[in-house]
């Protein structure tokens, strides 16, 4: 028999109104919507919370959190992807792009080595073998300063799911840290590196900057051709860096660092994606342009959880009460981020689409994950 599950009584959030009433989960797809209050025989009342689509993360970096939980501990990989798989199905993420860093530093002072192939190659064995609740996308963080990235990037090819490519220029003192400060201050929280150490990071990494900078960024923009992945620009700060992007084929951006850079992405139709943290915190730890800034400007397209999975419908529900329109809240959890990416079965709830669904209650402001579905399967 075909599965079906109709959750009733629910604050249903459209694509561009909440209405209370019904919605009918048929198989793996949204088979109807129904207005009103009625709790038919066999379905969930649930007793007036919201019911919304799945929610779609672009960047999130807590894949990382997983696979090394402390400095230099290697965690089992299938455990740490199952544990993070379960964490986001928890927090109502259905569809997930797991970001991996390509590009390596092996012979410098902070040496750090590839490992994203190996990692995507266990997380596409195990959604094969149909161990994990939600779905799963690759994204390809392009470390621009490096020395590995194009034998990194030569790895994958349109088989392996990859869904973005980010471009991540993290050269000193321009972007996300061209405040000093901020990137010493990062640096020595997470490996405790001196000031001598840190001298010699900042040098390192612009002369691999000025050696391999813009081969890597041309190589990264044509493997992303070649993957059908969507090229996401990351901490542009001027309209310059924006036009550079454009002109790369950029359709998103990640975080931009000014509202100048936000502004110019508006005018090139680029969206505008920024850290649910730095919504929720008041701002940047970076010292960059505030979220909450930009949403208060109409500025604001997609959120991304980044290093908080919890954060991405915590900010979403605080951007409806912001903007005082739930619909358009969630919509930059849901269906912003899968129109970027190029989905479009998912991300709203609409009859025919894949029944990705979530119900949320609210306590004391922060919103309650009561149900997650994933094609229609209860998976949390």
């Amino acid at each position: 028999m075909t599965r079906q599950t109709i959750l009733a009584n629910a604050r249903l959030i459209l694509p561009d109104r909440v209405v209370t009433g019904r919605l009918h989960l048929e198989g793996d797809r949204i088979a109807g919507i129904a207005p009103g209050e009625g709790v038919p025989a066999g379905a969930e009342d649930c007793g007036g919370d919201w019911v919304a689509p799945g929610l779609v993360e672009l960047h999130t970096d807590n894949l990382e959190r997983h696979i090394e939980p402390r400095p230099k501990v290697d965690w089992p990989h299938a455990a740490a992807l199952v544990a993070h798989d379960a964490e986001l199905a928890g927090c109502g993420i259905t569809t997930v792009f797991d970001a991996m860093r390509v590009g390596s530093n092996p012979g410098g002072k902070r040496r750090y080595l590839p490992y994203a192939r190996r990692l995507a190659s266990e997380l596409l064995e195990l959604r094969g073998a149909g161990a994990l609740r939600i779905s799963h996308f690759l994204h390809l963080r392009a470390e621009i300063c490096s020395e590995t990235l194009p034998e990194e990037m030569d790895a994958f090819g349109p088989e392996d799911r990859v869904g973005i490519v980010s471009l991540m220029d993290h050269t000193p003192g321009q972007r996300q840290f061209r405040d000093l400060s901020k990137l010493r201050a990062y640096v020595s929280g997470k490996v405790g590196m001196t000031e001598a150490e840190f001298v010699e990071h900042v040098a390192e990494l612009k002369e691999l900057r000025a050696r391999h900078g813009d081969a890597h960024e041309r190589h990264a923009v044509a493997a992303a051709q070649g993957y059908g992945a969507v090229l996401a620009s990351h901490d542009d700060t001027t309209a310059a860096h924006v036009a550079a992007s454009a002109a790369n084929g950029v359709r998103l951006a990640e975080f931009p660092t000014t509202e100048e850079a936000a502004r110019a992405c508006r005018a090139a139709g680029i969206p505008v994606m920024m850290g649910a943290p730095n919504l929720i915190r008041g701002g940047s730890h970076s010292g960059n342009v505030a979220a909450q800034d930009l949403a208060a400007a109409g500025l604001l397209d997609i959120l991304s959880s980044d290093y908080v999975p919890a954060a991405l419908l915590l900010g979403a529900v605080r951007l409806g009460r912001l903007w005082d329109d739930m619909a358009r809240g969630l919509a930059t959890v849901t269906r912003a981020p899968a129109e970027a990416a190029g989905l479009s079965d998912r991300g709203a709830l609409i009859e025919g689409r894949r029944a990705d669904v979530i119900r949320f209650g609210e306590r004391a402001g922060v919103p309650m994950v009561q149900g997650v579905w994933v094609r229609g399967a209860r998976v949390a």
